[in-house]
């Protein structure tokens, strides 16, 4: 029986954070699929585990506990499986980073697809993806990070913000090559620790799962496609 149960659509895109903390932490978890998605979005409020618009959405079997959004499944994760820092201060950081995360990832689908990607629209993003990488980079120089070794907060061992680091960046990046380019120039150290973490056995397990489930996607629907186009001219 597996530990959790994870609500989330069939590309890696949001969940893929929640399944790294999973992986990271050598826990199970069942996915229902789509099709489960969609019929528990249209249910009733009163009927759903927790109030939620859209995935992802994390049941916690043993506890019988329902959360949604996924910064607060990333807090939920780290709280009860301790892999939070123990500091007020690097635990709020560690937040931010997640926080950031998602944020990155919204405005690459332009707030969900309310847009689609022009030319136009990507070459002012540019600049605004490289400060956001930048955002990263400064974080893990002011605690210590270089090039080859070390982790964002500083410690000996990968935590919460090192494992959506490196969820963001590497899954972004192994899809758009010229992403990658991007945020390679941006923030070497970021991508050198990002592709460490990533590196590590049940990550990189994880990874080779979502290739061999999903292929190329990364957010699915038009505004990947628009995307796609964009950076293929």
């Amino acid at each position: 029986m597996s530990d959790y149960e994870l609500y989330y659509w069939s590309v890696p895109f949001r969940g893929q954070f929640v399944r790294a903390v999973l992986a990271f932490a050598d826990k199970s978890w069942d996915e229902p699929g789509d099709a489960a998605i969609a019929k528990l979005m249209e249910a009733p409020v009163t009927s759903m585990p927790v109030p939620f618009m859209g995935p992802p959405l994390l049941i916690d079997k043993a506890a019988d506990f329902a959360i949604a959004q996924m910064p607060a499944i990333i807090l939920y994760l780290g709280e009860t499986l301790d892999i939070l820092p123990g500091d007020p201060a690097s635990r709020a950081i560690t937040m931010k980073i997640v926080n950031d995360a998602n944020d990155v990832i919204d405005e690459l689908t332009l707030d969900g697809g309310r847009q689609m990607w022009t030319p136009e629209r990507w070459d002012a993003f540019v600049p605004r993806l490289r400060k956001w990488a930048s955002f990263w980079e400064e974080t893990g120089r002011r605690h210590g990070l270089k090039a080859d070794s070390g982790f964002l907060l500083g410690g000996d061992q990968p935590g919460v913000a090192d494992i959506v680091t490196a969820t963001l960046w590497t899954t972004m990046a192994d899809r758009f090559p010229r992403i990658n380019e991007i945020v390679q120039e941006a923030a070497p150290h970021t991508m050198a620790l990002s592709r460490r973490v990533a590196a590590l056995p049940r990550l990189a397990a994880l990874a080779d799962r979502a290739r061999d489930e999903y292929g190329d996607s990364y957010s699915g629907g038009e505004i990947e496609a628009s995307l796609r186009k964009v950076l293929a001219t």
